[in-house]
């Protein structure tokens, strides 16, 4: 049983899962039964649809178990550990036999989570054995200038992946070339959209990787001071956050003379927000470091001029870091080799919605939403049809499935309507109602809004209502045509990045979707049988047994008849709640 090793996945996915019992199951029978394996904590993998998962690494290879409870954790233990037999069954990826949810991996690339999965995120020992830290130490070693990392960044290609996808080296060239003795860097790790769900994964799974990304950006810029603006509702992120910046700061990767270079002085602290969505734009999230209220401001001047305390300052989010010191160290021309001519490197995707394999993925800036959404993400549940994603977070745009091989770059997604954003990629089905899922969404941004724009505070919650009235019924024939003016105005009129892109999910289902919107007004109806004021349950009187189960779920007792005869749904008293088709096991009442 030597050197064999038993790994529990303790994100956030898998603790939400019960991967905190599992491992407490697991060390119990340990030491219980005196077993000779070595247990260890790592992150999340990316494979939140199997979550629990747990590794277990022999000499054959690594074999990682999924949907894990502390029975069958017990069960492998036995069986794996003791009689050096793998549960086949249980194992959902190993490079010794096929699976069934290999294709979940196929095709993926990683490098922001390259070590996300693979080592203790509480361990700096962890990070350095693979390469952690080692681009720092090259370029103290080998004395590279600050212009040479910026042009290696800039020559990588890689874009900014919070959102706007502004060239990365050219942002840091801005910053560097302004010479005031005081500069900041920050990393924005408050992305309020299914995307902030990779934010959260790499720092608690690879946080030093953002640590060592930073700190290149501050000797490339010359900064003498970090921030993580992290939002509070990510305890266990700031947790691993705080070990990683003390460990940091132990071995001499921060604070002053950095690895031996004279006058290299950094420090990085961290910010706890309070999850506002407008701090996740950039003079907004300054402004809440800075003990103000989280509101936008006007630009210019941009921050590599006038940033936090009024200083030049550079800001990135937690992925564009996480590449930083896998490009130093392996070469800008091995990042650009992956991607498109425009948009290099990879992206990192939060698949959620209606898709079969829910969670993480890294993928190379090129390949289709359908791949992406097929091939990666195993399809729509119940193989229902496909209908489009949501993609850029709430203010980011639907495509419809006929746009489905669209490539993944910030042109081509733009070029829809979408953007990329952080890289929330919600996928829908033909039960969603795109009018609904822009009510949803407009609703997410109405309230963010910090109010400092008129049109952006006001415009959103007029759009609302129309939305609202929609849904219920009660739309009219004028009200595309408001809603498309109101749209534009607010792009044109707010501020900031919120207010410019809250009318996106508006204005993408009405230019692909306007047939939806048309039926909810003209005809009343919903064709995806979604909105509830427009539905209508009746049962089929040849199909109905009468065997009463519906009248007795009913709450409302909507429904009339007698056992052995066919029943009656009066609907003036039915609230259209659906107990009675769920519960129906003889598919005798329609929805329509």
């Amino acid at each position: 049983m030597a050197n064999k090793q038993v790994i529990v996945g303790l994100g956030s996915c898998g603790l939400a899962a019960g991967a905190g019992k599992v491992f407490d199951a697991i060390e119990s029978i340990k030491k219980e039964k005196n077993l000779d394996f070595d247990l260890k904590k790592t992150s999340c993998i990316g494979m939140c649809f199997r979550e629990p998962l747990v590794e277990v690494i022999d000499e054959t290879g690594s074999y990682i178990y999924g949907e894990i409870t502390d029975v069958k954790a017990a069960e492998i233990l036995e069986k794996h550990i003791l009689q050096n037999s793998p549960i086949k069954e249980y194992v959902v990826k190993t490079e010794v036999f096929d699976t069934k949810d290999k294709g979940f991996f196929e095709g993926q690339i990683k490098i922001a989570l390259r070590n996300c999965g693979y080592i203790d995120p509480e361990s700096i020992e962890e990070y350095e054995a693979r390469k952690g830290y080692n681009a720092l130490k090259k370029i103290a070693s080998e004395k590279i200038t600050s212009e040479v990392i910026i042009q290696n960044v800039l020559d990588s290609g890689i874009r900014g992946r919070g959102g706007g996808g502004f060239p990365t080296g050219l942002k840091w060239r801005f910053a560097f070339n302004n010479k005031a003795s005081v500069k900041y860097i920050i990393c924005n790790a408050d992305e309020g959209d299914p995307g902030a769900f990779m934010d959260r994964s790499v720092l608690e799974g690879d946080p030093h990787s953002v640590l060592e990304g930073m700190t290149i950006g501050a000797y490339a810029i010359q900064a003498s001071e970090g921030w993580i603006y992290c939002r509070a509702e990510y305890p266990l992120a700031i947790k691993r956050l705080n070990i990683a910046i003390d460990q940091a700061r132990a071995k001499g990767y921060l604070g002053n003379n950095i690895m031996g270079i004279d006058g290299f002085n950094f420090d990085i602290h961290i910010k706890e927000g309070a999850g506002a969505f407008v701090c996740g734009e950039e003079t907004a999230l300054m402004a809440s470091i800075e003990g103000e209220r989280g509101m936008p401001r006007k630009r210019p001047p941009f921050p590599a001029e006038s940033g936090l305390w009024k200083n030049p300052t550079n800001i990135n989010n937690v992925e564009t870091f996480a590449n930083i010191p896998w490009i130093i160290i392996n070469g800008p021309s091995e990042y650009s080799k992956y991607g498109t001519e425009k948009s290099k490197g990879t992206k990192v995707f939060a698949l959620t919605g209606k898709i079969k394999n829910g969670g993480l993925v890294e993928v190379p800036m090129g390949i289709t939403i359908r791949d992406v959404v097929f091939k990666l993400g195993g399809g729509i549940i119940d193989d229902k049809k496909f209908k489009a994603v949501q993609l850029g977070g709430p203010s980011g745009g639907c495509i419809p499935e006929y746009l489905a091989d669209t490539v993944v770059d910030y042109d081509s997604v733009n070029a829809t309507g979408a953007i990329m954003g952080s890289g929330g990629m919600v996928v829908m089905d033909e039960t969603t109602c795109m009018v609904d899922m822009a009510r949803f969404f407009l609703d997410f941004t109405k309230k963010e809004s910090c109010g400092k724009c008129t049109f952006c505070r006001i415009g959103t919650q007029r759009m609302l209502e129309i939305l609202t009235r929609i849904t219920e019924g009660n739309g009219l024939e004028t009200d595309l045509d408001t809603l498309i003016e109101l749209s534009n105005q607010i792009k044109n009129s707010s501020l900031c990045g919120l207010g410019q892109t809250a009318p996106n999910p508006v204005l993408t289902t009405i230019k692909y979707f306007r047939d939806e919107y048309e039926a909810h007004i003209r005809d009343k109806k919903c064709p995806a049988k979604n909105c509830k004021p427009l539905l209508k349950f009746e049962i089929i009187e040849d199909k109905c047994t009468g065997c009463m189960l519906c009248k007795k779920v009913c709450p409302v007792n909507a429904i009339s008849g007698e056992r052995k005869l066919a029943h009656l749904i009066d609907q003036a008293l039915c609230t259209k709640c659906g107990m009675c088709m769920s519960k129906c096991k003889f598919v005798a009442i329609s929805k329509s």
